[in-house]
């Protein structure tokens, strides 16, 4: 049972200001103290999320917005109580198994459902963001399933692994090694104890790093394919340094972007030589297939 807590929450215009929000936020708070979430919606604003343990100072909370953002947005800002609930079992029960081509992502509660000729992914809700039931990751499945069903790579990376979903369904596909790396702590914990549950630890080896800046890259590359599902601006920043990472004619698979952030993804990519094959939408999210040419 999760006890009850205290949470305030505001919508912000743009990421800029979310992520000033947030980091005046957790200035004033050791972690402990408060939990952060920021997430995009699809008209393109954020909404942040701050979960307390005891009931915060509002006026305090109120005067750190106004002096990161606005006046007014500190004004807007709700506060309210969050019931004790098992949310974990709350959200078993609206979890249903996700088909995306060959592969079924499912909690271990659905294990004995899933069919013989299907590669069944588990996930459980209680551990991180990547279920599979978000339109991001059944994107990037199915594309992944599309790839395989013609081109056998050899050297394959996930980048920004989260709950390990990919690079799990990757590793049983091939019956090969993955690289999977996230800049958070608790995701690399994560995306390795659920390799474990998948009984794919020998194949999937999960790092963590910022980038393409750990050693490893450059080690195990160049990548015959890289999955990565992260967020629009990280993917074009990340363009010109994936594109050193990739071997000819490599397949690389895109996702965590709302629909109308697709065109200046490709254009980055197809800057530095990689050019769309296909492109999904699903629930107002893309994801994108592309090749390098050169």
């Amino acid at each position: 049972m999760t006890p009850a807590t205290h949470r305030a929450s505001l919508t912000l215009p743009d990421e800029s200001t979310a992520k000033r929000a947030v980091e005046a936020l957790s200035e004033a708070f050791y972690e402990d103290q408060a939990a952060f979430a920021a997430f995009e919606r699809p008209d393109g604003r954020w909404d942040v999320t701050v979960h307390f343990a005891e009931a915060p100072d509002q006026a305090l909370l109120r005067d750190l917005i106004g002096q990161a953002v606005r006046q007014d947005v500190a004004a807007s800002m709700i506060f309210d109580t969050v019931e004790a609930k098992d949310w974990v079992k709350a959200s078993l029960q609206d979890l249903v198994p996700v088909p995306a081509g060959r592969f079924v992502v499912h909690g271990q509660h659905d294990r004995p459902k899933i069919p013989p000729n299907k590669l069944g992914i588990e996930i459980e809700a209680a551990l991180a963001f990547g279920t599979g039931h978000h339109g991001t990751t059944r994107g990037c499945l199915l594309l992944l399933d599309h790839v395989l069903k013609a081109y056998q790579p050899r050297r394959v990376l996930d980048l920004g692994t989260g709950t390990g979903v990919l690079a799990i369904a990757a590793a049983k596909a091939l019956h090969g090694k993955v690289l999977a790396s996230d800049i958070d702590p608790p995701s690399v914990r994560v995306a390795a104890e659920n390799a474990r549950l998948n009984e794919t630890s020998p194949l999937v080896d999960v790092i963590r790093a910022t980038g393409f800046a750990a050693p490893r890259f450059a080690a195990d590359g160049p990548f015959d394919l890289v999955l990565a599902n992260i967020l629009a601006n990280p993917l074009r920043q990340l363009a010109g340094p994936m594109a050193r990472h990739l071997a000819s004619s490599a397949q690389v698979i895109l996702s965590g972007l709302l629909t109308h952030q697709a065109p200046a993804v490709i254009a980055a990519y197809r800057a530095r030589g990689l050019v769309p094959l296909r492109h999904l939408k699903i629930e107002g999210w893309s994801s994108l297939l592309l090749r390098k040419v050169k």
